[in-house]
């Protein structure tokens, strides 16, 4: 007896009794040599392994050692795996962490979290904004000390000009903007479990997918059949709306009755009112797929049975590779039918007939051929093919009532008529292609990672487009050019199928290469460590990595991965908890819509930004002129205050609201290195730009109502000494006139609440050029409600804060003459114009000048 994997348990001969014996949980086993007084006639063990390999069909269990990988062999059974069919007798090797279970547990638990872009984003932001606000502030220190002013003068202008940098509403506008996209996430079946998550999944530059249930609809289902000499192409959509197929063909009844007969298969009670497709099954996988294909085109398979009631029957075992029953015939001269299906060759081993049209000819070397070149043609596509025969009996030989033998047999099993095959596939889902074709128009990689057999991942890969139609892999190469594969340069060909053997042996190197230079990967029977491997990989090239998956066997790369995706509907309890993100209807298109809202995100909070972070200039301008020009202060620290905490604040979020603009899913993902959420071209815009025409509209407003009242702009200069002097209560103006310092402070404060009026219109201009990054206003349109409604707040508090009685004893500020609150409107139609333009030439010449030094 060979020894056991550290990982896994030993089987055990089932007595004569044939009785299973339970082992104990979170263990595994090893199963031994069959005794001599074993039923040798049972069927064979199965197992449901899909959870910690990805294989979509049942394993046999025996006591073959079979091949060194744990994963692989046939002798070993696992904890957390089911047992779909047959018994057996097993010794526990293995328990706890030792299992492959447990080690796979560890793996996932030992894994350090990475931080989220979105949380590095704004972490540089914040480091940027104190580093600005602290700089300006100190410097102001000083300067205003220099100048001759008091410390504690001093203190005050240091106080605003930090108050004037820090976008007080920031906070508020991140958490809104992340709790939307997650809420509207949750309305497309993408459950949020990490709200900075949403923003990761936008920054994706690759997916690392599963197949089975991912990308496939987690179902056998048939998709060809050769009979008559043709493959005909079943319809596998979700939903059954495909194509049909010719079944007025003597052959097609012939082998529709063979494929529900010879079948194990039964819906379950009590789901008629169900689709078909939906109804559940007790039996084999391929045996479930059969039954749903002729229930659909064919009526009720249990009115068949009933009909031809089953008088013997051989199952299916490992060592025949076939499956054989015999029915009484209703209506029928013979009386009884053998029927048998299982591996093709074996099947047509069996038979000297063939059935073309409805008529039997003997099965010769032409019809061999054609029989090996649709086999070849159906296994070429990833598909599980099954052959079908039968035989009528002689009513003479094997009358009614006739005890059929099926241990000592006392049939004929051979000399059958061969009907055709049938294969079965699980097919991808409907909606994955097109989620696809979307990703790589938006620049993103799509590799497929599963633990199922290469050939059928690369039928899938090429079905949804992971592998594009006409990219050659390295065997294709080989094949076309009838030369051994190691003499193909792998760079000659953009899509490759990676075994998880090879990528066993694979340095870290030639890895990197392997991803570097391929743009379509399908890394088929892969462990949970090379899955992790793989994550890490893509990682060393920079990217932002996505994982999905619903097996346990996903867990770690999904703890590992930028952001992990698990199924909601088939994943195990293990991947949802490692993941960040679940998809409630288990369909890999949902991801293409998280990476939209996850983009949407990040624009609308560089938007947010962009607008708050505009209003700071206006906010600081008055303070260097105040001290460098010694004028009265143009603008308070309440007023500051009053900005940041009450007009901006729901305009910044109402921009959470906006929608996507035309490009959001035709741009590469961003660098996280090089486009940050706040980068020197958005300051540029905020700053140097909007933030200066502001400025220069709050100082016209403060200048017209200080000429208004007698003190003309070159008069102003060098007079704040006397202006905030307490004991000079006869100050001259341009005109002569005397001013106590009460009516001046009146003044400067009717200043302050002018210049905060200001501010505010000119922010309305702002608020709309945020809207967008590229399109123009009249492309995106006025559709943001919550927008609007944040103009009329914005406007509606304003006023409320110029001409409510009491507040100019309260904050100090004092009602406006109307044509003062029209100061600023040339202003702020010169912002509109202005960046309209912009981004005119901006859409007019991508690439351009314009574009590298304004686009934020």
């Amino acid at each position: 007896m060979l020894p056991p994997p550290a990982s896994s348990c030993l089987l055990l001969p089932p007595p004569a009794s044939c009785c299973l014996l339970l082992s104990p949980p979170a263990s595994s086993c090893l199963l031994m040599p069959p005794a001599a007084s074993c039923c040798l006639l049972l069927p064979p063990v199965k197992v449901d392994n899909s959870s910690l390999t990805g294989e979509s069909e049942p394993q046999t269990r025996s006591p073959e050692f079979t091949h060194d990988n744990p994963l692989e062999t046939r002798n070993i059974c696992f904890y957390s795996t089911n047992c779909v069919e047959g018994t057996a007798h097993g010794i526990v090797i293995a328990t706890g962490d030792r299992t492959v279970m447990g080690r796979i547990a560890t793996l996932a638990s030992e894994l350090e979290v990475r931080q989220t872009p979105i949380n590095i984003e704004i972490e540089h932001f914040i480091h940027l904004i104190t580093a600005v606000a602290v700089f300006l502030g100190v410097s102001f220190f000083i300067l205003s000390i220099i100048l001759g002013y008091t410390w504690l003068e001093g203190v005050i202008f240091l106080i605003g000009i930090i108050v004037a940098n820090v976008p007080e509403g920031l906070l508020a506008t991140v958490t809104v903007c992340l709790t939307l996209t997650a809420k509207r996430m949750a309305k497309k079946n993408c459950l949020v479990k990490n709200l900075e998550a949403v923003e990761t999944l936008g920054s994706t530059s690759t997916i690392c997918s599963d197949k089975t249930g991912t990308l496939t609809q987690n179902r056998m289902t048939v998709a060809h059949m050769w009979f008559d000499n043709q493959v005909h192409e079943a319809d596998t959509t979700e939903d059954q709306t495909g194509s049909g197929f010719d079944k007025s063909s003597g052959t097609w009844t012939a082998l529709s009755r063979v494929a529900g007969l010879c079948n194990r298969a039964d819906f379950k009670a009590a789901q008629e009112h169900f689709p078909i497709l939906m109804r559940e099954t007790a039996g084999d996988a391929s045996e479930s797929a059969l039954l749903k294909c002729i229930e659909l085109c064919c009526g009720s398979v249990r009115d068949l049975r009933t009909r031809n009631p089953k008088v013997g029957e051989i199952p299916f075992n490992s060592t025949n590779k076939y499956q054989l029953s015999v029915h009484e015939v209703e209506d029928s001269p013979s009386g009884h039918i053998v029927v048998m299906k299982g591996a093709p060759e074996r099947i047509l081993d069996r038979c000297s007939s063939i059935m073309i049209h409805s008529q039997e000819q003997p099965l010769d070397g032409s019809w061999r051929d054609a029989f090996q070149n649709a086999y070849m043609e159906l296994g070429g596509l990833g598909e599980r093919v099954l052959g079908f025969c039968h035989l009528n009996l002689s009513s003479s030989q094997f009358p009614r009532g006739f005890s059929f033998d099926c241990e000592d047999l006392n049939f004929p099993t051979d000399q059958l008529c061969f009907l055709g095959l049938m294969s079965m596939i699980d097919p991808p889902r409907a909606a994955v292609p097109d989620a696809v074709g979307k990703c790589r128009s938006a620049g993103i990689k799509v590799i497929m990672v599963t633990g199922d057999h290469p050939i059928t991942a690369k039928a899938i890969a090429k079905g949804v487009g992971i592998i594009s139609e006409g990219n050659e892999t390295v065997e294709d190469i080989a094949e076309r050019l009838n030369i051994p594969l190691s003499q193909v340069n792998p760079r000659d060909a953009k899509a490759c199928v990676v075994h998880g053997s090879d990528l066993k042996d694979m340095s870290s190197e030639y890895l990197d290469d392997l991803l570097r230079n391929h743009t379509e990967i399908v890394f088929a029977r892969t462990s949970p460590q090379q899955k992790l491997i793989i994550v890490e990989g893509c990682q060393r090239q920079g990217a932002i990595v996505a994982v999905t998956g619903d097996g346990v066997n996903d867990s770690p790369a999904l703890k590992k991965a930028d952001i992990g995706v698990a199924m909601g509907i088939a994943g195990s309890d293990v991947s949802k908890q490692a993941a960040d993100m679940i998809l409630l209807d288990d369909n890999f298109a949902s991801i293409v819509t998280g990476v939209e809202e996850g983009r949407l995100i990040f624009d609308n909070l560089k938007k947010s930004i962009a607008y708050t972070l505009t209003s700071n200039i206006p906010e600081i301008s008055p303070f260097l002129l105040f001290i460098i020009a010694s004028v009265p202060l143009p603008l308070g620290t309440v007023t500051i205050l009053c900005i940041d905490l009450g007009t901006d604040m729901v305009p910044a979020i109402s921009l959470a609201y906006e929608t996507a603009e035309s490009d959001i899913m035709k741009r590469q993902p961003r660098n996280p290195r090089t486009d940050k959420l706040v980068n020197e071209r958005l300051i540029s815009m905020a700053y140097g730009q909007i933030g200066m025409i502001q400025a220069l509209a709050g100082f016209f407003t403060y200048f017209v109502i200080l000429a208004e009242n007698g003190f003309l702009p070159g008069f102003l200069v060098g007079i704040r000494i006397k202006w905030d002097d307490r004991e000079m209560n006869d100050l001259e103006d341009s005109y002569g006139q005397q001013w106590t310092y009460e009516q001046r402070k009146i003044i400067e404060f009717t200043c302050h609440t002018s210049f905060f009026a200001s501010i505010v219109v000119v922010q309305w201009a702002d608020l709309i050029i945020c809207k967008t990054r590229r399109n123009s206003l009249f492309q995106q349109g006025m559709k943001n409600r919550i927008l609007i409604f944040g103009l009329f707040v914005e406007t509606a508090l304003a006023a409320f804060l110029s001409y409510c009685p009491g507040m100019d004893v309260a904050l100090r500020m004092y009602p406006l003459k109307i044509m003062w609150w029209f100061c600023a409107f040339p202003y702020s139609l010169l912002i509109f114009i202005y960046d309209e333009v912009r981004k005119f030439i901006l859409r007019r010449s991508p690439g351009g000048w314009v574009e590298l030094e304004t686009y934020y």
